[in-house]
């Protein structure tokens, strides 16, 4: 089996793998600067993320390493909202976010062997409508504070949100479908 690095600090990735019985990984996370092209439409800028980080670990990788670097991002608004740069950031994130559908994109690469494989997910979420009172009781738990649009979908979060078409497992942060097809194209298996 091949080994496995992932270039992400993120534990929702980690514990996504683990869930699909990918346990034989380790975490090397890339530690470049999250460069953002911003004239690039959100599904290839995402892309170019991962490219980014995956292109950092893959350079210390040895032969036969395949390297899987992910970026995951909110889409509101003909804008990304990232992560908060605080409480009031979150607050207002999850006031425009509230009632209102969004999407939330990852981009995902995989390298082995100088190969690179890339592709994308996106998955609509629809919010129900929230209270000032429900937002800011969220924010003060912290949860929100290191998650792509102020929520997390597997914790707190949950309770706001009335849908999702698509891919529940790109709202958690590594579209596990998406990640396995790309694999099968490096004639790797994961899980």
């Amino acid at each position: 089996m091949t080994k496995l690095i992932l270039a992400s600090a993120s534990p929702r990735r980690k514990m996504l793998l683990e869930q699909a019985g990918c346990i034989d990984f380790i975490v090397r996370p890339a530690l470049g600067a999250e460069l953002r092209d911003v004239d690039l439409p959100p599904a290839e800028a995402v892309v170019a993320i991962a490219r980014h980080k995956g292109q950092e670990v893959a350079a210390t990788a040895e032969p036969g390493e395949l390297v899987l670097a992910a970026d995951t991002e909110v889409y509101f608004g003909g804008k990304l909202l990232g992560k908060p740069r605080n409480e009031a950031d979150a607050v207002r994130m999850l006031t425009e976010l509230a009632g209102a559908k969004h999407t939330v994109y990852t981009g995902v690469a995989l390298f082995l062997n100088g190969a690179v494989v890339a592709g994308v997910e996106a998955t609509d979420v629809f919010f129900r409508p929230l209270s000032e009172k429900e937002i800011k009781a969220y924010v003060a738990t912290g949860e929100p504070m290191d998650k792509a649009g102020a929520y997390g979908l597997q914790g707190l979060a949950s309770k706001f949100i009335r849908r999702i078409e698509g891919d529940v497992y790109n709202v958690i942060g590594l579209p596990l479908c998406r990640v396995a097809e790309l694999a099968n194209e490096l004639e790797v298996e994961l899980f």
